[in-house]
């Protein structure tokens, strides 16, 4: 039986990271690239992009998910089989690439959290699971159609829907971590994640659990995706320069670049996580989620709905513009979207402009779409924690209509700075927003 709900929302954390990214295979290595600005865009190595007009992503390299873990984990007591390996060679036939690297990052957050030392002292039901996807499967669609045209039906695989179904990544997190509370995945689009993380500080909120695993993945590096991206004439075409691709608010950026990966955070009851000594990286103070009613893939004029979410996320968490230091920007390098966007933000911080550090990740890792909104947020978590903030790479000319926003968008290097508080966005097909404020506990 759930304890009586909380007379008053409570507070959370996060107290665990984790990462798989075209910029490194850790939540360490992928900030570490973040804070250099390193790119992590290149040729398309998993298919032959010949013919298609854009030949470049960011693809998660030298990945394997059967790599035996650093340290044994105990999730189901130290009487049981320990884990040793987040997924056997049998399981990685099982499951589809989203699923692989979620899981790697799901178990990363999990150990970097401690829990796994305390487990007798939680009860299972009293943690969940929300990682998002946003197209599931593809590459495992594409893969078995093709196997079907050409052997039948006798050579489709009977794990075929456990690749592609969306859920089936919290599902095998729930599983491998023995997590017996909500088990859910959401599906917004490039919102995705970013829903995910919100939605899970709630459930913690309002007293169902005392622990969630939330984030999210994406992998549709796939002739299919890429193709029909280019098709919507979306994707930068710079395939000579791959690292040079994309780039948010620079006047001669071209459109996104596709990328995959998974970004996965622990989130926790603040008393539970202070009770257990744990280390907070920071507090999860506010959630706004929106719709623009306009477009199905364009901003609305002027950002209107996703400036709406930033608000609502401020007067959620209790902050005013003043006390934000910085925003983690959803900013994919698209022609129209970024101008529509700082206009937003310019709007939204009109009052602490001259403070305001802006960046877009994206430069680096290119958008991982389902997994877009979790890279936002470990951006703003670990600004907040190691007092530095990102920098938006590539960004040679500023667009003349970003430019008139008066933003600094912290171009090409890193900036030293106390943050206060984080704000990250994360925007969607479908007029679909998210927006997630930060800040140190």
């Amino acid at each position: 039986m759930n304890p009586a709900q909380p007379a008053s929302p409570r507070r959370v954390v996060i107290t665990g990271l984790g990462a798989v990214s075209p910029v490194g295979n850790t939540a360490a290595d992928t900030w570490a690239a973040l804070a250099a600005g390193r790119s992590g865009i290149s040729r398309i190595t998993r298919f032959d992009a010949t013919g298609c007009s854009a030949q470049i992503a960011g693809e998660v390299k030298d990945f394997d998910p059967t790599k035996p873990l650093v340290q044994p984990l105990h999730p189901r007591g130290a009487n049981e089989a320990p884990l040793t390996q987040v997924l056997t060679p049998k399981d990685v036939k099982k499951f589809g690439r989203f699923t692989h690297l979620g899981a790697v990052a799901a178990v990363e957050a999990y150990a970097d959290s401690g829990l796994d030392a305390h487990r007798a002292e939680i009860a299972a039901d009293r943690m969940g699971v929300n990682l998002g996807v946003g197209l599931g499967g593809l590459p495992e669609m594409e893969a078995m159609h093709d196997t079907w045209k050409t052997g039948g039906y006798r050579k489709i695989s009977p794990f075929f829907i456990i690749q592609i179904a969306p859920n089936l990544l919290a599902g095998e997190v729930s599983l491998l971590l023995d997590f017996r509370g909500p088990n859910m995945s959401v599906a917004s689009a490039c919102a995705t994640s970013g829903h995910a993380i919100g939605e899970a500080a709630a459930a913690i909120a309002r007293g169902d659990v005392e622990v969630m695993i939330a984030g999210g993945s994406e992998s549709t590096v796939t002739p299919l995706a890429i193709g029909a991206f280019a098709q919507m004439r979306a994707l930068s075409t710079r395939n000579d320069a791959p690292e040079a691709a994309s780039r948010p608010y620079d006047k001669d950026r071209d459109g996104f670049v596709l990328g995959e990966g998974s970004v996965v955070f622990v989130l926790e009851e603040y008393e539970h996580a202070k009770q257990r000594g744990a280390r907070i990286y920071a507090e999860v103070r506010g959630y706004g989620a929106t719709a623009d009613a306009y477009h199905l893939s364009s901003l609305a004029p002027g950002a209107e709905g996703s400036a709406r979410a930033m608000l609502a996320a401020l007067q959620r968490g209790g902050l005013s513009a003043t006390e934000v230091d910085y925003v983690s920007a959803h900013a994919t390098s698209t022609p129209g979207g970024d101008g529509e966007e700082a206009a937003a933000i310019a709007t939204v911080f009109a009052a602490n402009k001259a403070n305001l550090h802006v960046s877009g990740v994206k430069s680096m890792t290119g958008h991982l779409l389902g997994g877009a909104g979790a890279m936002g947020a470990l951006a703003a978590v670990k600004a907040i924690h190691e007092g530095l903030i990102p920098p938006t790479i590539n960004l040679a000319d500023v667009d003349p209509v970003c430019a008139e926003t008066g933003l600094n968008f912290t171009p090409n290097t890193a900036v030293k700075k106390n943050v206060r508080a984080a704000l990250a966005n994360s925007f969607g097909f479908g007029g679909t927003n998210a927006s997630l404020v930060f800040a140190k506990v």
